[in-house]
């Protein structure tokens, strides 16, 4: 069963866990399919910058999906094993009805695990609350996902919010961060990211 967790002490998420290496090779752009990638997205200064518009296209001519400018991490989809997801974070005041951060792949459903904005609140999903008031400020979001046991731990800012289970095992995995409009989104979305890492169990 999913549960909160009492968020008190601070613990490093990393603890025995190996940082991957990362380029710009493993970062793909997602937008919507009609416009270049550069009125959608910006890398400066190690941060990402994605953004999308309610009134936006898919990403690509065949999808049926809601507007997007998502970065898909390439090279390490995982199917088995502990993998974790690290970055800072930032939304901008008025961005909502959005998801930033998703696990990709599993049983039964597209995502394992996905983070939603509403309103200047994280949710997991939409609805379990994570953290409010994260509007014009940078947050630490580490996202473990076990594949053998099924299960998803995620840390905001270096303390245990939240575990939940990973929605089946087998399936293939891999992570994605940006803005995906969700129902009830503003007309603009946008989050910022830095310090990506992506991390495998020891």
């Amino acid at each position: 069963m999913p549960h909160q967790v009492d968020a008190q002490t601070q613990t490093d998420p990393t603890e025995g866990f190996k940082s991957l290496p990362l380029t710009q090779s493993n970062f793909a752009v997602q937008r919507p399919y009609d416009v270049p990638v550069d009125q959608r997205y910006s890398f400066k200064d190690g941060v990402h910058k994605l953004w999308v518009f309610d009134t936006d296209k898919p990403h690509s001519t065949t999808s049926e999906t809601k507007p997007r400018t998502e970065i898909r991490i390439r090279g390490y989809d995982y199917s088995s094993g502990v993998w974790q997801f690290e970055g800072q974070g930032y939304v901008p005041g008025g961005t909502s009805g959005v998801c930033v951060m998703q696990v990709f792949g599993a049983v039964g459903q597209a995502t394992t695990f996905v983070l939603r904005v509403y309103n200047g609140t994280l949710y997991y999903y939409g609805s379990q609350v994570l953290v409010e008031n994260v509007y014009d400020k940078w947050f630490k979001l580490n996202v473990i996902h076990d594949a053998d046991a099924s299960n998803v731990k995620i840390y905001i800012d270096d303390q245990l919010r939240f575990s939940a289970p990973g929605h089946g095992s087998g399936a293939s995995h891999y992570f994605k961060f940006g803005v995906y409009a969700m129902d009830d989104s503003s007309h603009r979305m946008e989050s910022r990211w830095k310090d990506v890492k992506v991390l495998k169990k020891n």
